[in-house]
C-alpha cells in the first residue's frame, strides 16, 4: 500500500480511535488527548457513546464530510480497556465493522514533537506508546495516525509521569485550538486522503 492510498472502496467505512485510558482520573492526563479528540469528534457527528458489545469500547456511528461522494461513514472508537491493552478491542472493531486496514486512524500524544504540534502519517513504529504497540501486536503496523505532539517531560522527570500527568496550566490555555485542529486534521485525512490532509496539517 503506498503512502497515499486509502481504500479502493469509497462505501468501506473507516474506525477512527482516540487512545486513552477510562476513568475520570485520567480525563485530563497528555496521555488521554486521543479521547479528548473523540470527544470532540462525537459531538461534530452529533452522537453519543454505546458500549460496544463485547468489543470492551465506546462507539459512535455516523457520517463525516459534504453529501455525496466525500461523505464517509466512520465508527469512532475509545477503547475501555486501558492504553496498554487497546489492540484488543480495536481488532474486535474492525473485524465486526469489516474495516479495511487502511482506513484505521489511530489518534495519539506523542512525545517527540512539540505541543501542539500535528504529524499525520500511515504505519512506522510505535516509538514506546503502550497504545501503538498494543495495536500493532494485534492487527500490523498498516494504520494512519494522527499524532498530536505534547514535548518530552521537564528535567528528569520520567517518561510515564509525565504523560499521566494533566495538562500544565499554561498548555491548557491553547489545549482546545489544538483539540479543535486535531480533529480537522482526522476529518480531512478521512474526506480528502492523508497526502492533502499532510499538506495542510504537517506543520
Amino acid at each position: 500500500m503506498g503512502e497515499t492510498d486509502v481504500t479502493t472502496d469509497a462505501s468501506a467505512p473507516w474506525l477512527i480511535v482516540g487512545l486513552g485510558n477510562p476513568g475520570p482520573e485520567y480525563a485530563m492526563n497528555r496521555h488521554n488527548v486521543g479521547f479528548m479528540v473523540a470527544d470532540l469528534l462525537a459531538g461534530r457527528i452529533g452522537g453519543k457513546f454505546k458500549r460496544a458489545g463485547k468489543a470492551q469500547a465506546q462507539v459512535i456511528e455516523g457520517r463525516i464530510g459534504p453529501p455525496g461522494p466525500a461523505n464517509r461513514r466512520v465508527i469512532l472508537a475509545k477503547p475501555m480497556s486501558y492504553m496498554n491493552l487497546s489492540g484488543g478491542p480495536v481488532t474486535a472493531l474492525r473485524d465486526f465493522y469489516k474495516v479495511p486496514m487502511g482506513n484505521i486512524v489511530a489518534v495519539h500524544d506523542e512525545l517527540d514533537i512539540d505541543y501542539g504540534v500535528l504529524r499525520l502519517k500511515l504505519g512506522g513504529g510505535d516509538n514506546g506508546h503502550n497504545g501503538l504497540k498494543s495495536m500493532t501486536k494485534a492487527m500490523g503496523a498498516d494504520y494512519h495516525r494522527v499524532r498530536f505532539g505534547i514535548g518530552r517531560p521537564p528535567g528528569r522527570m520520567q517518561v510515564a509521569d509525565f504523560v499521566l500527568k494533566d495538562f500544565a496550566s499554561a498548555e491548557r490555555k491553547e489545549l482546545d485550538y489544538f483539540v479543535d485542529r486535531a480533529a480537522d486534521a482526522v476529518e480531512a485525512l478521512v474526506i480528502e486522503g492523508l497526502e492533502r490532509a499532510q499538506g495542510t496539517y504537517n506543520s
